[in-house]
């Protein structure tokens, strides 16, 4: 299953719900919605600096990234990015592709 990380920073309004609410709800919010969609969390941290909160989740395909993503911008909480995640061992596959390219100018 290909995995995602999602890079979360929390709106005033976002802020204001997880004061009230907690990490730990926050937490197991986000892992049921990742998991109505067929995925998992591997990991959910919050985090200092230039984002509020970082998830690494397993879903089915990018269709379920895409619903995932639009669902949290719909709600206008937070600010997010999601990254797709490329393992070592798919690296390795690429690099053994043959590839036809001209770079511009030659």
């Amino acid at each position: 299953m290909p995995k995602y990380l999602f890079e979360v920073d929390y709106t005033k309004e976002g802020s204001a719900g997880l004061l009230e609410t907690g990490g730990s709800q926050r937490r197991e919010t986000v892992s049921d919605a990742i998991e109505s969609l067929g995925g998992r969390v591997e990991a959910f941290y919050f985090t200092f600096g230039t984002r509020d909160a970082v998830v690494i989740a397993e879903l089915p395909d990018h269709q379920a990234a895409i619903a995932m993503s639009l669902a949290v911008s719909a709600k206008g909480s937070v600010a997010h990015k999601t990254t797709v995640l490329i393992s070592p061992e798919e690296v390795d596959k690429a690099v053994h592709q043959s590839v036809s390219y001209t770079a511009a100018g030659d």
